[in-house]
């Protein structure tokens, strides 16, 4: 088994909340040590792209980091519109679910899983 190559510093930020939740979905849905967390961005929505959240292996062209114990793998050319961004989960009665802070994007749809650059 080869050594993972983590790059220096991550591009992104994952609050307390977002690794504590992570953590906790990765042992409910057992997922195995060779994942980890994808974060990228799509073509669609209604603001233009959307964000890639989930769990996934390594595939070629992707940097990989380590925030507080969660493997987060993003592909390289993604990392323009996500150098900056903050991952959050919110679990209050207004809302629940992972929300992104993203400085890069100039707009955000209504529901803030898609935006535009």
């Amino acid at each position: 088994m080869s050594t993972a190559t983590l790059s220096p510093s991550a591009p992104l930020t994952l609050t307390s909340g977002a690794v504590s939740e992570l953590k906790k979905l990765k042992e409910q849905q057992e997922i195995s040590d060779d994942f980890g967390l994808r974060v990228g961005v799509e073509g669609g929505g209604c603001a233009g792209m959307n964000y890639i959240l989930g769990f996934d292996q390594k595939k070629e062209g992707d940097s990989e980091y380590d925030i507080d114990g969660i493997r987060v793998f993003m592909n390289k050319a993604h990392g323009l519109y996500l150098a900056g961004m903050e991952i959050d989960f919110k679990s209050g009665l207004d809302a629940r679910g992972f929300t992104f802070n993203n400085p890069n994007a100039s707009s955000t749809c209504g529901c803030g899983s898609s935006f535009s650059a």
